[in-house]
């Protein structure tokens, strides 16, 4: 029968399943299977939803931080007078390039009616303002209409709407700022105050920006922080951030001989760096829940074992070979490690995909946000399924689960059914 039988054919299918089935008094292990499903269940699906969680962090504050600062950023001899704009236009012809602004950056101390706090100034043009989605398309009091319109850009700027809360300020009021340096005289930069209107509020679900930030038109910036006709750098965006850094040659060769490139990634290297290396080291942790996990299937396959010795014994004596037995007992464990890593990678994606739900629903149940927008920069907890990284750990789950099967099945196999007879 042995000789005869294909490999994993449909009486070795047929008992490895008959086995798994068994009750304990019949020889089977039932529970000690269902404690190996539920662990590797678990274990996938937590590996899965916090891998997740922790792409989504990333992608949102890519987004979120990039959106707002730029991918690669211009600075040096460029960017004095007339050439600044050129090296601008040059920029955007190149290849993968979306926008190419130059932008002031200067912190300012902002005086509303309930509050006196610094705050960080952009001067931007009112046309990249309306290109910058993130500002434009979050803008949720008042608007830009204005914003760009009288003498040097004008006086109507845009704000954060938790900056604006905290200054007790709402849309069309007025409020002072004060720039450390504003004004130039014979012994140097002296403080200039003046007073701003705000035309619209924007929230980009940052905190850290949210209540930090005020728009002013680029023009009136340069006067109010004392620049003349230059700016702090040209902010470039493209198409792809993660290809900034390969970009930096020829958006340099773009910008002249006096430009000197930085991307994103030197801008905020450890920043960066420090969530690359915790989504490794959360993903190697939990890798080693899945691994303990999967050793669960060696107890409960060795006590069925021990359980069916006698089976075994007669199994081999009708012309069972050791590779039927292996593959059988091998069967028994394998289908229990897929059957969880099904179970676990569809809970895991549910999880991930459902989480607003489901962080609505606990915040309704217990009353307080689980993710405070203050502590996290972000409001809500984000959530990116990676479908090759829940395939890989698909696979590192079937893996384990088929490796720590072979042990028991090898020492089914190698039983002896004249001893194994010998003692029933």
């Amino acid at each position: 029968m042995g000789g005869r039988a294909a490999p994993f054919g449909l009486w070795e299918r047929t008992l490895a399943a008959r086995y798994l089935r068994a009750r304990r008094n019949q020889g089977g292990v039932g529970l000690i299977s269902v404690i190996s499903f539920i662990g590797i269940t678990l274990a996938v699906a937590v590996l899965i939803a916090t891998m997740s969680v922790m792409n989504g962090f990333r992608a949102e504050l890519l987004s979120r931080i990039l959106g707002f600062q730029g991918h690669l950023f211009v600075t040096g001899g460029v960017l004095d007078g007339p050439e600044r704009d050129l090296a601008a236009q040059r920029i955007l012809k190149v290849p993968g390039v979306l926008q190419a602004q130059p932008v002031i950056e200067a912190q300012a101390i902002a005086i509303g009616p309930s509050q006196v706090t610094g705050a960080l100034v952009r001067g931007i043009s009112p046309k990249d303002l309306r290109e910058t989605k993130i500002i434009a398309g979050n803008i949720k009091k008042g608007s830009l209409r204005g914003f760009g319109d009288g003498d040097y850009g004008g006086d109507t700027v845009i704000m954060g709407d938790r900056l604006a809360q905290s200054l007790g300020l709402n849309v069309g009021d007025t409020f002072t700022l004060i720039s450390p340096s504003g004004g130039q005289t014979a012994f140097g930069g002296t403080p200039l105050q003046k007073t701003y209107t705000v035309g619209g509020l924007f929230n980009v679900g940052m905190s850290q920006y949210d209540q930090a930030y005020i728009y002013m038109p680029l023009a009136q910036a340069q006067l109010f922080f004392g620049r003349e006709d230059t700016a702090d750098a040209i902010e470039v965006k493209v198409v792809d951030p993660d290809k900034a850094a390969k970009m930096r040659a020829a958006i340099a060769r773009a910008g002249g001989p006096a430009a000197i490139v930085n991307d994103w990634t030197q801008r905020d290297a450890s920043f960066w760096s420090s969530i690359k290396i915790e989504r490794t080291a959360m993903r190697l942790i939990l890798g080693m829940l899945i691994v303990i996990a999967a050793l669960n299937i060696i107890s409960g396959l060795v006590m069925l074992v021990k359980n069916k010795t006698r089976d075994i014994a007669i199994l081999r004596t009708m012309g069972a070979g050791q590779g039927s037995v292996l593959r059988i007992f091998f069967m028994t464990g394998a289908t229990i490690g897929a059957l969880g890593t099904l179970a676990g990678v569809t809970i895991g994606v549910l999880f991930s995909v459902y989480i607003d739900p489901i962080q609505s629903f606990v915040e309704w149940v217990t009353g307080t946000p689980v993710f405070a927008s203050d502590v996290y920069y972000l409001s809500r907890v984000p959530a990116k399924v990676d479908w090759s990284e829940v395939a890989g750990i698909a696979v590192f789950a079937l893996a384990m689960s088929c490796l720590w099967t072979l042990p028991p099945a090898w020492r089914a196999s190698r039983l002896d059914p004249v001893e194994a007879l010998r003692y029933e």
